[in-house]
């Protein structure tokens, strides 16, 4: 992409936005559960010998830094696997939405030691996976519902969100490094919403 194709909309989602297939078949289901199961191990690849400058590193005008990103996943993940449990254990559960923001914002996302964070997330992950793998077709169809969307989403799905959510902040990661807070004038003259 030269700098005259780059948007803040491609720099906010640099794989574009999640679509949820018209039909959605168990292969895609077990390549989604192994982009989430192998997320750990490629987020520590990529982080792990960053200089203290390459963490404070933005992936867009306006946007997070990677340390970040990182922590947000963290957050993020663990309300998703608390959302599988909800809509397993719940008939149609309504979930509650948190602040990401204002949690990017805490002092624990602000650390830039990530070792207690990368070890949480390959935590997460391990146990989140061994619980994926072995849903059955009937516990995929089941659905929890979020009050800001006013939409239901099975369960299925939301392993397909969460797959593009891992490679989505790994696309921030690499974009943040790979413009190092030096971005294109057409993006830096866009109105950031």
């Amino acid at each position: 992409m030269n700098n005259s194709q780059i948007t803040l909309e491609t720099l906010r989602f640099p794989f574009g936005k999640f679509e949820v297939p018209t039909y959605i078949q168990e292969n895609q289901i077990t390549l989604w559960i192994h982009e989430i199961k192998v997320f750990p191990i490629r987020l520590k690849e990529l982080v792990e010998n960053l200089s203290t400058e390459e963490l404070s590193l933005i992936y867009r005008p306006g946007g997070w830094n990677i340390k970040q990103v990182v922590h947000h996943c963290a957050d993020s993940h663990m309300n998703s696997y608390i959302r599988f449990k909800l809509a397993l254990t719940e008939d149609n559960p309504s979930i509650r939405p948190y602040f990401e923001d204002r949690w990017a914002e805490l002092v624990d996302s602000q650390e830039e030691d990530l070792t207690d964070t990368l070890q949480l997330i390959a935590f997460l992950h391990k146990k989140w996976t061994y619980l994926l793998e072995r849903l059955t077709k009937e516990e995929l169809d089941r659905t929890f519902f979020h009050p800001e969307s006013e939409e239901q989403t099975r369960l299925k799905e939301n392993i397909g969100i969460y797959a593009w959510h891992c490679n989505h902040h790994l696309g921030h990661i690499k974009q943040a490094l790979n413009y190092r807070n030096v971005f294109p004038e057409i993006v830096e003259n866009l109105e950031l919403k």
